[in-house]
C-alpha cells in the first residue's frame, strides 16, 4: 500500500467517487461510489452502492462500475485502468478487480471489517495470483470514513 504514490488526480476522481457514495446513501444504501479512469478516455464508468435497490448482493460499487467499463471500452480486460472506490474493497470486489486485469486501485477508507486490499488480506498485490494490482490508499481517508460513519449513526438512531 502506498499513499506516497498519489497522483495529482486521484483527489479529483475521488471526490467523483464519493458523489456516487452520496447518491447511495440518498436512496438508502451504505455510501460507497467507485469511478473507473481510462488514460485517454477519462472516466469510463461510475457506480455505486446498489444492493438494497437491486436487491442483490453482488451490486457492491466496484462490481457494478466494472461492469459499466467492460461495456463502455467493449472489453473485460481494463489492464490500463484506474478504479477510485470510497472503501477498501471486500474479498468479493477484489477478486473482481483482479479478474478484471485493473491496472491501479485507489481507495479512501480502509475496512477493518471486511477489507481484502490490507486489513484482512492483501488479494491486490498477492504474487500468487496470475495478476496484481498497483495499490494507493488513504486518498480523501477522512471524507469517505466521515460518510460512512454518519450513515451507520443515523442508522442507529433510526432503530
Amino acid at each position: 500500500m502506498s499513499k506516497a504514490n498519489t497522483i495529482p488526480n486521484d483527489s479529483h476522481w475521488m471526490e467523483k467517487a464519493l458523489s456516487e457514495a452520496s447518491d447511495a446513501e440518498a436512496l438508502g444504501d451504505v455510501p460507497v461510489g467507485c469511478v473507473i479512469v481510462h488514460p485517454e478516455h477519462g472516466l469510463v464508468s461510475s457506480g455505486r452502492n446498489q444492493r438494497e435497490e437491486l436487491q442483490d448482493p453482488t451490486a457492491h460499487a466496484e462490481v457494478v462500475a466494472l461492469r459499466r467499463a467492460a461495456e463502455s471500452l467493449g472489453r473485460w480486460r481494463l489492464s490500463d485502468c484506474t478504479l477510485y472506490v470510497t472503501l477498501e474493497p471486500c474479498f468479493m470486489c477484489a477478486g473482481a478487480i483482479v479478474n478484471a486485469r485493473v491496472k491501479r486501485v485507489v481507495y479512501a477508507a480502509v475496512d477493518p471489517k471486511g477489507g481484502a486490499c490490507e486489513s484482512l488480506a492483501s488479494m491486490l498485490t498477492d504474487p500468487r495470483l496470475n495478476h496484481r494490482c498497483e495499490v494507493t490508499s488513504r486518498v480523501l481517508e477522512e471524507e469517505a470514513r466521515l460518510q460512512l460513519k454518519g450513515f451507520f449513526r443515523k442508522r442507529r438512531e433510526q432503530s
